[in-house]
């Protein structure tokens, strides 16, 4: 009979979890970084004009945008011009949600611009009506989004 004994290892096979709550951490912040925000989902049709003296915008999370362009149909169509404020349209014989809300937002950030991005074939009537409510708010800053000319250049 042999007196052989298996040699047994005097090593924990724990792994070690001290550092867990710092690897969490930094995979939130890197998920927090590389998170894209969700954009607003465009109702009306933007075809922008063009322009040529153009100026770019430096702090955009001071930019409220309001969208007027022929609604979009489920069937790829195009309607009547609306205009879209955020997320909704805004209700064609009552612009007076516009002066709520860039009211509103005026409380919460004084130095707000309000950029209109008018589709080329929108008639005036409606941006003028835009911009009667727009002054109803004290929303004085406004803005014509456009695309830039062909050889444009932005300053």
């Amino acid at each position: 009979m042999s007196h052989f004994k298996k040699k047994q290892a005097s090593t924990s096979q724990e792994i070690p979890t001290t550092s867990m709550p710092d690897i969490i951490f930094i995979l939130l912040i890197f998920f927090m970084v590389v998170t894209v925000l969700r954009e607003v989902e465009l109702l009306v049709r933007q075809d922008l004009t063009s322009a040529e003296n153009i100026e770019r915008i430096e702090e955009k999370r001071l930019v409220s945008y309001i969208y007027v362009g022929p609604q979009m149909l489920a069937g790829g169509g195009f309607g009547d011009t609306r205009v879209q404020v955020d997320d909704a349209l805004v209700p064609p014989d009552d612009f007076r949600g516009i002066q709520n809300v860039m009211r509103q937002r005026r409380t919460d950030e004084p130095r707000l611009i309000v950029s209109l991005r008018v589709d080329y074939e929108s008639e005036m009537g409606i941006v003028s009506d835009i911009k009667q409510q727009l002054r109803l708010a004290d929303a004085l800053r406004i803005n014509y989004s456009t695309r830039r000319a062909q050889g444009a250049e932005a300053f």
